[in-house]
């Protein structure tokens, strides 16, 4: 019958586990588990408090009970609102500040460990760690850069754990990802040959580009206890290349037809260093240093491949991205036998190196966490946690300049922040 149940459930969230709000710097998804939300994620490749271990360190399974499953869910609310401030928008066109580019989403978890004997584990974890969308009013002043960014991905990873000795561990794991894209602007007038009675037909041309793509990476980490109340863990996820195909589409055929179109991105690799020290009965402290890859993400060519243009770029996204660093603290009080509470703080660094380098679809800068959870035990078996975050994100500038590719320069000042609310089930059987 668990099995049943367990099976069910991780088909569901597999179905729905396709995520588009991002969180961390970028676009990259924390949000694996709710339990580690109320400490930002300080601690989060040595906190084995359940199956989620298997998405952040794989060797903490080796901390589990024989079965144990958990799922979860969080809701995102990212806000972006971008003030105008001597933006030039494209020729004979006018427009607003667009509204709030951010919208609510939901990211679904789930995972699954199983010990084969008293040393050897598998599990199964679901979820997305990378997701993105911003989305403007049609009408404003940089439409022509972007109006619909949309990022999703899904992840599926099978993983191994190997308790070598009482206080070491191994995990490993592979990592299937499929990603999906949407990216939408409007047509710009990039020849000045062109009769100025033309430039609205052009303008007024909705493109947009839809592609997918699946792939693989992999992720390991090793778990290590120098004493009873001492745990640290490191841990590693892969890149993962991915080379996206799909279609330009038009609003106007006789401006730009249809046509076949592909994309490549590399989604960065994670290193996550973590430590978590019980310092008293009731206390537990927890410390996190990761590093982000992120400049594996350059320049994005969108490329025709069909059509009369095949083999020509019909854009370049210039990310420009830097490699990125986060530090997270935080700490457990264990109120009683039932219940837990979780506090935690985290700098997370953005991958954007300037204004001018700042694009539209991802007004991102460097934020902080604010988080709080709280954990109850209904049995010895079951429990349920619930997390929640606030990130603060300052002021952020923008001054990108595409005259020269007729889409205009877009200069002002978002106000930006983003609300996580966090929901987990976990169960050992």
């Amino acid at each position: 019958m668990h099995k049943t149940i367990i099976a069910r459930s991780l088909a569901t969230i597999g179905c729905f586990a396709l995520s588009q709000a991002a969180s961390a710097s970028g676009f990259q998804l924390l949000e694996q588990n709710a339990s580690g939300l109320g400490n930002a994620y300080a601690g989060s490749a040595a906190a084995t408090d359940n199956a989620s271990t298997i998405f952040y360190n794989p060797a903490g399974m080796t901390e589990l009970q024989d079965r144990e499953v958990s799922l979860g869910a969080s809701l995102i609310k990212p806000s972006y609102k971008f003030k105008n401030n001597g933006s030039s928008v494209a020729p004979a066109a006018t427009g607003g500040n667009g509204g709030d580019a951010g919208d609510l989403a939901t990211l679904p978890n789930a995972y699954f460990s199983m010990a084969l004997n008293k040393d050897w584990y598998l599990g199964l974890g679901i979820g997305a760690p990378f997701g993105l969308k911003t989305e403007y009013d049609p009408d404003w002043v940089g439409r022509f850069h972007s109006v619909k960014f949309d990022i999703q991905t899904m992840n599926i990873n099978p993983s191994i754990a190997w308790r070598m000795t009482d206080k070491l561990s191994f995990g490993f794991g592979l990592d299937w990802q499929r990603m999906e894209a949407q990216y939408e602007r409007m047509a710009a007038v990039a020849s000045s040959s062109l009769p100025a009675s033309f430039y609205p037909v052009v303008q007024n041309t909705r493109v947009a580009l839809s592609a997918s793509s699946e792939a693989w990476g992999w992720n390991t980490g090793v778990l290590f206890k120098p004493s009873a109340n001492t745990k640290i863990g490191l841990s590693y996820r892969s890149a993962v290349k991915h080379d996206l195909e799909g279609t330009l589409t038009s609003s106007n055929q006789a401006i730009s037809p249809d046509v076949l179109a592909s994309a490549s991105v590399k989604l960065p690799d994670t290193w996550i260093l973590s430590v978590a020290q019980q310092i008293s009965p009731k206390w537990e402290m927890l410390g996190d240093v990761s590093r982000t890859g992120w400049s594996s993400v350059q320049n994005i060519d969108i490329v025709r491949t069909s059509g009369s243009a095949a083999g020509s770029t019909a854009q370049t996204l210039e990310a420009d991205f830097r490699d990125t660093w986060r530090v997270a603290l935080g700490a457990n009080y264990r109120v009683d036998d039932k219940w837990k509470l979780r506090y935690g703080i985290a700098w997370d660094q953005s991958p954007v190196r300037s204004d001018s380098a700042r694009l539209t679809s991802l007004p991102d800068n460097n934020r902080i966490w604010l988080s709080l959870g709280a954990g109850y035990a209904i049995n010895k078996a079951s429990r349920i946690d619930v997390g929640a975050a606030y990130l603060i994100i300052k002021d952020t500038n923008i001054d990108n300049n595409q005259t020269s590719q007729g889409r205009g320069r877009v200069s002002g000042t978002y106000e930006g922040s983003i609300a996580i609310l966090g929901l987990q089930y976990s169960q050992a059987f």
